[in-house]
């Protein structure tokens, strides 16, 4: 993608980001989110949703949390079960992918004043017990990004070929960028919520390498915890085939890495 594309993209999501937080600003007013964000993207996760959102702690590291529900593009009643629960519903009018809804998410948490955002998944892989963990060193100031890595905890995936991919492109972004990952698309990642503002983020989908690499090479204090990666509670992956997975995931590590390490020459 060159220069004049990826404006224009920029130009395209900011407008459909400003239309979201219109939206929301309509449905919620301008809340005073606490301190702890805890930020979902989902797509067609209307079988799902609300399971979720009630397993989500009020407290981490003893701050409160909110919930924010980036709906990317689908309003299939997703939005009124949210809103159900008390807690936040964006919804985006066009569906971009889950990088797009995520920076929506985070662009939502900054500006309606929490402290810290915290990532979940909308399908039911996020253990709610393993936040804590992951959020602690950034409570603690002893970390800008952590990361939840399920090799160091554990996962109920069966999928051979998946959980090859996980090592593979653990040893490959470890090489890349000389720092230790052993978990590069983990649902799971914390960070301050004004940290989300410093990083290029642009990538419409496998968004988590783009993340982690960003951060890892802007010289953030990374850290890593360990989390059960469950199976998801209904419903099949949207993210495709595990082979063109891979090989679109690897697009986004290398076009990454490659624009990180030019713009810091």
């Amino acid at each position: 993608m060159n220069q004049r594309e990826r404006r224009r993209r920029r130009q395209v999501n900011e407008l459909v980001d400003d239309v979201a937080i219109e939206e929301f600003t309509v449905a919620h007013g301008k809340p005073q989110l606490p301190p702890v964000a805890i930020v979902i993207a989902a797509y067609k996760e209307l079988e799902n949703i609300g399971a979720v959102v009630s397993t989500m702690p009020g407290t981490l590291c003893g701050l409160k949390t909110g919930v924010i529900v980036v709906i990317d593009g689908e309003e299939d009643g997703s939005a009124e079960i949210i809103r159900d629960h008390q807690d936040y519903a964006v919804i985006a009018p066009v569906n971009r992918g889950q990088g797009a809804a995520l920076r929506l998410g985070y662009r939502v948490a900054r500006e309606y004043g929490a402290q810290y955002i915290i990532t979940a998944d909308a399908d039911g892989q996020t253990d709610p017990n393993d936040l804590e963990g992951v959020l602690r060193p950034l409570v603690d100031n002893a970390a800008d990004f952590v990361n939840g890595s399920r090799r160091l905890g554990r996962t109920e995936s069966r999928g051979t070929i998946r959980n090859i991919g996980v090592v593979l492109f653990a040893a490959i972004i470890t090489m890349l960028t000389g720092t230790q990952v052993t978990d590069t698309a983990n649902p799971i990642r914390a960070m301050r919520a004004d940290f989300s503002s410093q990083l290029t983020l642009d990538e419409p989908q496998f968004q988590a390498s783009e993340l982690l690499i960003s951060a890892i090479m802007s010289g953030a204090r990374y850290q890593e915890r360990p989390i059960t990666m469950k199976a998801r509670f209904k419903g099949s992956s949207k993210k495709g085939g595990n082979f063109a997975y891979g090989a679109n995931y690897a697009k986004v590590v290398f076009r990454t890495w490659i624009r990180e390490r030019a713009s810091r020459a």
